[in-house]
């Protein structure tokens, strides 16, 4: 058997053919529920299934489904799989054939920076799309400085775009206690000798010291000083807390998508905080200047994306297109927010304590705790 045709793609390459819009094929092997729990999607991409094992026999099933001529990617767990069925097309004679390096464990890690806009004095905001998994991290630049806002569990990344830019790391701050991953922000903070930002009513049962990230403080980021204003806007948790930055934009965390509304329920409470939710979006956002950009911590659907990957809507459309924003009747908005949710984010309480300190948990058990979409949205993936 020859291996000489196969070649790997990295989910960095796949990114960039998703956002550009490059027609690719793909052939995912994974079982059936882990298929339709979570799969890649986006841009000009076209997916066929068949299960690993309904190839083992023959590659022939492949063969009647995928037209020849066309670019594919073979997609399984973690590539040992995609492996050996692209290595059996290939013996079968097609071409253009090759494998996610790393698999769906590292297309949930992978991190994309895209800059958002510029801020006074030569500051910049990036936002970091984590494409496969749907968190959205941030980085406020400024005057050789930066403020890291939701960083997902990778540091790694922060802290190299950090280096490449020539700034210090000075801030990381969470908008709230995630549930549908962990946070890098702790991590972040001690590697990088920065100050860590909590909102004190989400930060009860810590096991860590931070620094309060309350309404009427700020932060600042550099000799510019640009501000990073938060704003107290419960709902997703009693302790939500948004950001306006630079007076342009705002960081909604998991109050806010772009298509959808944060959803309650994810510390069993969603009784008691959806009249929390409704007054964040209802009236605290609604006194906001409509011009603000709104930059969220999570996208749910791929048709978030917008020009070069880029998840942001101005607040003034939001209250126009957004379906979350316009249900004005009290208990048709309650019963939309607390009934027929999607399901909960994988491991999603074990998460909650890990962001606790709570639960130390191996790098191994954090890549499987984290598998599959955010689900942070009343909508579903």
């Amino acid at each position: 058997m020859t291996t000489s045709s196969l070649t790997a793609m990295t989910a960095q390459q796949l990114t960039k053919k998703i956002l550009d819009r490059e027609e690719l094929m793909i052939l995912d092997v994974r079982n059936t529920s882990d298929y339709e729990n979570w799969r890649i999607e986006g841009g000009r991409v076209e997916v066929v299934h068949i299960p690993y094992f309904d190839l083992l026999d023959s590659i022939e099933p492949a063969l009647e489904l995928i037209p020849p001529g066309k670019e594919l990617l073979v997609v399984c767990a973690k590539e040992g799989s995609s492996i050996y069925v692209a290595e059996q097309l290939i013996e079968a004679g097609r071409t253009g054939v090759s494998y996610l390096q790393g698999g769906m464990k590292a297309w949930s890690e992978y991190l994309e920076p895209v800059k958002v806009g510029d801020l006074k004095d030569g500051g910049e905001l990036i936002q970091f799309v984590r494409i496969g998994k749907g968190c959205l991290s941030y980085m406020v630049i400024s005057g050789g400085e930066a403020a890291v806002i939701d960083a997902v569990r990778m540091t790694d990344v922060f802290e190299r775009y950090a280096k490449e830019r020539g700034v210090v790391i000075k801030h990381t701050i969470d908008t709230h206690l995630h549930a549908d991953h962990i946070s890098g922000g702790r991590k972040l903070a001690i590697n990088a000798l920065a100050a860590y930002w909590l909102p004190p009513k989400d930060a009860t049962e810590v096991t860590f010291d931070y620094v309060p990230l309350e309404e009427g403080s700020s932060i600042t980021v550099g000799s510019t000083e640009i501000a990073i204003q938060p704003i107290y806007s419960p709902g997703h948790t009693i302790g939500s807390t948004s950001l306006i930055v630079d007076g342009k934009y705002l960081l909604s965390g998991d109050i806010l998508f772009v298509e959808s509304i944060g959803r309650p329920d994810l510390a069993g409470k969603a009784e008691d905080w959806v009249g929390d939710l409704r007054t964040s979006l209802y009236t605290t956002y609604r006194a906001l200047p409509e011009e603000l950009i709104v930059l969220p911590a999570h996208f749910g659907k791929m048709t978030e994306l917008g020009e070069n990957g880029v998840v942001s809507a101005r607040l003034g459309d939001l209250y126009r297109s957004n379906p979350g924003l316009n249900v004005q009747d009290d208990e048709l908005f309650r019963a939309a927010v607390t009934k027929h949710l999607p399901p909960q984010p994988n491991a999603y309480q074990e998460i909650r304590q890990t962001n606790m300190g709570r639960l130390t948990p191996g790098e191994e058990e954090q890549q499987n705790m984290e598998l599959g979409p955010n689900r942070c949205a009343v909508h579903d993936k």
